[in-house]
């Protein structure tokens, strides 16, 4: 197949692209840039609201993996929040919009999302027919999900990836976490009671190529290990994983010093999200649980760091 991918210089693109590349897939890169000579790649601008529509044309491929956008990590100015929205909103707006006008148009187009389109809803258990919150990122991810409408309307199947917590040594929250925890100085956000929905990075690459292949699917798919895990669980089993302690919190207070209210808030906050749709249609997670999940990403026999 044909793939052309947004965001694929970040921790997902990034494992994703080496997937399709092994498995004999023609991969175009989507840059924010002049494409140089010879480089197999589209220019777009998504802030500014333009795309190389001949060079999108020429392409002519099969399907589109949508996954740039601002990091939310970092504090939460205006101007910060405006790119967390307008990169995501704005970009698939535009790229679905493109994609819809082209004379032959890709097949599917499988677009990021995140689990936190349900909001903090405590201990809920949610799946994806369960109804979005309403703070910021709820906010965002409904209208991120909603500006795909024009690829859905001109036939294209059109899959929304609700990404929990990724997790890889390579990057993300566990590499950021990796230092403190080695430390000793680990430990949960607050009182740790807050729900953790997280996936290893193996099976986002392994989900992804499923869809691919799969037709049927369209729609929002929670992306997501099949258990959950409280923010107190996941530190305690990531603390016996490198062989260090635990159990020094996280003050709500530090957290508000260091991101601002609103997105500290966010942080302890979470959801209880379950992969319904994956589950019912066989998906088997190679990590499915978080301690053995934690030793298979840290290659850490026996606990050993």
């Amino acid at each position: 197949m044909k793939i052309a991918v947004t965001g694929m210089s970040g921790l997902i693109g990034t494992a994703l692209a080496a997937r399709f590349v092994r498995d004999g897939h023609d991969v175009t890169r989507l840059v924010r840039r002049a494409v140089r000579p010879g480089e197999h790649a589209i220019a777009w601008y998504p802030a500014l609201g333009t795309i190389d529509r001949e060079a999108l044309d020429r392409w002519g491929g099969d399907v589109v993996v949508h996954l740039a956008g601002e990091p939310v990590f970092g504090r939460w100015t205006a101007a910060k929040k405006a790119r967390i929205r307008d990169s995501r909103v704005s970009g698939t707006g535009l790229l679905s919009e493109a994609i819809a006008a082209l004379g032959r148009r890709p097949r599917v187009l499988l677009t990021a999302s995140a689990v936190g389109y349900y909001g903090d809803r405590g201990a809920e258990d949610l799946t994806e027919a369960s109804k979005p919150g309403d703070d910021f990122l709820a906010r965002v991810a409904r209208d991120w999900e909603a500006a795909a409408a024009p690829a859905a309307a001109a036939g294209i199947r059109v899959v929304h990836l609700r990404f929990g917590v990724v997790l890889s040594p390579r990057g993300g929250a566990l590499a950021k976490m990796l230092i403190p925890f080695r430390l000793g100085l680990g430990g949960p956000l607050g009182s740790g009671h807050q729900y953790f929905s997280w996936i290893a990075l193996d099976d986002v690459v392994e989900v992804v190529s499923q869809l691919l292949a799969n037709d049927s699917i369209g729609g929002p798919i929670n992306v997501t290990a099949p258990e959950p895990v409280t923010n107190g669980e996941f530190a305690r089993a990531l603390g016996r994983v490198l062989s260090r302690p635990a159990v020094i919190p996280v003050p709500p207070f530090a957290l508000q010093l260091a991101f601002g209210a609103e997105a500290a808030s966010v942080m302890m906050g979470g959801q209880r999200v379950r992969p319904a749709r994956l589950s019912a249609g066989g998906f088997r997670f190679r990590c499915g649980t978080i301690e053995p999940a934690l030793r298979h990403l840290l290659a850490a026999p026996h606990g050993a760091p």
